[in-house]
């Protein structure tokens, strides 16, 4: 079986990569490296990876190349943290349509004439921007009031997009919503606003490098946006993965699954075990000082898990406690290379 993953260079698209080669599938990779620039990823020798450097709007054009594809997972989408959904409102819905439109494009042109039998649709926990039932289940969606950020936005239309092209060409799909992927790889995204907060420059992509830095750079006390009790289920890039790799070996009717760990933190329960992971004191908890919050900073997101449970036989194996270590051994080896003085090796 070959599948196309497009945006396999970015977190969550190398995380799918590495899950899907370890499965056995051939993967062809489709990236313009619009997010990070050029970056290696732990796929890329794999010798059943494929890789394309193109942008994602461009495939319908290039159907000789997909001819044989069996799955498409559609990952490519303009992505980043709380001031991009800000800095680049108009952005985040204009290019990710165009996106998503070409994507399904090619995936109906490969619909019926080709080997092409599923689309796996990634949307995102930002349709439960404005939920007020919790857990959230995958029925909430219909008649939980739309996102009002243009990045939840457009994640809803991308389930619409999916739901357009089963009514009208019976494209078969399964819907993808991550809840919250942490894990290794999150790299400084180009064209992210500069803002610091206190002394340190933000990390905006997602909370927990941005946590790990403040803390590794000595910040104190450690500045945190909003109150630090905004709550979140943080899920581990290899489960999001593994709950991808299930929602596309699906073959029931088209559906909906959340991908999530069942427990919930805080910020702050969050930011306590980054230090403790990073001062090795274990019952030590930060000195804290609450920045002004952004517009579209969710108070809470706890989805529903029963659904991925019963029908998929999906559970998140990976503890918030394992994905802060990953994480915070990443960055120190990260920024050991960075700052280590330059080779006089040839």
């Amino acid at each position: 079986m070959k599948v196309l993953v497009t945006g396999s260079q970015g977190f969550i698209g190398s995380y799918v990569c590495t899950e899907l080669l370890e499965k056995g599938y051939e993967v062809v990779g489709v990236d313009n490296y619009s997010k990070y620039g050029y970056v290696k990823r732990a796929h890329d020798k794999h010798p059943n990876f494929f890789f394309i450097e193109m942008d994602a709007k461009d495939l319908p054009s290039c159907v000789e190349k997909f001819y044989d594809i069996d799955y498409i997972v559609a990952g490519a989408a303009m992505i980043g943290g709380i001031s991009y959904f800000h800095k680049y409102a108009y952005d985040l819905l204009a290019e990710n349509e165009r996106i998503t439109a070409s994507t399904f494009d090619l995936a109906i042109k490969l619909w019926g004439t080709h080997a092409l039998k599923r689309i796996v649709v990634l949307s995102s926990s930002m349709v439960f921007e404005k939920a007020n039932a919790f857990p959230s289940s995958e029925g909430l969606v219909p008649i939980t009031p739309p996102p009002l950020s243009t990045y939840g936005f457009q994640k809803l239309a991308v389930e619409y997009f999916a739901k357009g092209a089963y009514e009208q060409y019976k494209l078969p799909y399964t819907v993808v919503r991550p809840f919250n992927c942490v894990g290794v790889g999150e790299d400084e995204a180009l064209g992210e606003e500069e803002i610091t907060s206190g002394n340190i420059k933000l990390m905006m992509s997602h909370v927990l490098p941005d946590l790990v830095n403040k803390v590794l750079s000595g910040q104190d006390p450690l500045h945190i946006l909003g109150s630090g009790e905004q709550i979140r289920c943080y899920t581990n890039g290899k489960d999001i993965a593994k709950g991808i790799r299930l929602c596309m070996e699906y073959t029931d009717e088209p559906t909906d699954f959340n991908i999530s760990v069942t427990q919930a933190h805080t910020v702050y329960q969050l930011a306590t075990l980054v230090y403790r992971e990073i001062t090795g004191d274990k019952e030590a908890s930060p000195r804290v000082i609450h920045d002004e919050p952004y517009e579209y900073d969710v108070q809470k997101r706890i989805p529903s898990t029963w659904k991925a449970k019963n029908v998929l036989g999906f559970e998140a194996e990976v503890s918030l406690e394992d994905s802060v270590k990953e994480v915070v051994k990443y960055m120190r080896e990260k920024n050991e290379t960075f700052n280590s003085p330059p080779s006089d090796k040839n």
